[in-house]
């Protein structure tokens, strides 16, 4: 439990990110995906590291398949809540408020992250 409320505490704390010269940054992040996406990401790593079992036991690999089928699912159902957020936040942001030049970056980053996470 002690985990669960770090977590949360840190998804708020970290709500109100802006951009950074420095690195990128959100500039918005819903606390509510960001504790499932941490949550998602945790089970993830579990189901990797059992992956890895399974291959050092010499486990047929017909259910190793199935489990890596499962992790790439898992991911992409991170990846999604991700894009929700960029959407919401970052690309709204910079399309509203952003500079003709900012504008076409994120409409092209947006881009070029729809046709990666399509294959």
């Amino acid at each position: 439990m002690a985990k669960q409320r770090s977590i949360v505490k840190t998804a708020q704390a970290s709500d109100n990110c802006s951009h950074e010269p420095s690195g990128r940054k959100a500039t918005g992040v819903d606390p509510k995906i960001k504790v499932s996406n941490l949550r998602r990401l945790r089970l993830i790593e579990g189901q990797v590291r059992g992956l890895y079992r399974m291959v050092e036991e010499d486990r047929y690999c017909a259910d190793i398949i199935t489990q890596v089928s499962a992790v790439q699912q898992a991911l992409r159902s991170v990846a999604r809540a991700l894009m929700s957020n960029h959407l919401t936040h970052c690309a709204t942001e910079a399309i509203r408020t952003g500079s003709a030049n900012e504008q076409q970056a994120m409409y092209d980053e947006l881009l070029d992250l729809i046709y990666k996470n399509a294959r």
